[in-house]
């Protein structure tokens, strides 16, 4: 447990260590630029977390039936943890989420949430900041692909 925690730590250092101050050169660029739809976490880690889900088809415009589905599931399991703003209640807002996450790994975090948080290493930065594990919601993988329409359209997708 105690080599758990200093691998997390270690690993929050690690991502802070590659912040810049700000003292860029104006008009100069960093090595490589991601694409405006990629989602970008650490150079090494998998993106797409642990898991059965590699490719999620996400649908456009938002299904409203999903949404309103979720709402549901939302208000019986999720809002006494999770604020739908920035703010971190028990466990982290989610305004935002499906901005820094992939489809895929909020797939798996909430479809395999123990497995996750014991071997994904974002998943294991949220614990330095969130302190508790999330217990698992016993989801179906309709409710949580349910859930990820719920969340973009939470982050203002269409």
């Amino acid at each position: 447990m105690k080599s758990n925690f200093l691998i997390t730590c270690a690993f929050v250092v690690f991502l802070f260590s590659g912040c810049t101050n700000g003292s860029q050169k104006p008009g100069s660029s960093s090595k490589s630029t991601p694409k405006k739809d990629t989602v970008v976490i650490s150079e090494g880690v998998n993106s797409k977390g642990e898991g059965r889900f590699k490719d999620v088809a996400l649908t456009h415009p938002l299904d409203a039936d999903m949404v309103a589905k979720a709402q549901v599931i939302y208000s019986a399991k999720c809002f006494a943890c999770h604020k739908l703003t920035t703010e971190k209640l028990v466990g982290p807002g989610w305004k935002g989420v499906t901005d820094r996450r992939t489809p895929e790994w909020i797939m798996n975090f909430i479809t395999n949430t123990q497995v996750m948080l014991d071997k994904d290493l974002v998943a294991q930065s949220e614990l330095v900041t969130c302190i508790v594990r999330m217990p698992n919601q016993d989801l179906t993988d309709e409710q949580a692909r349910d859930m990820l329409e719920f969340m973009r359209k939470n982050d203002g997708k269409n």
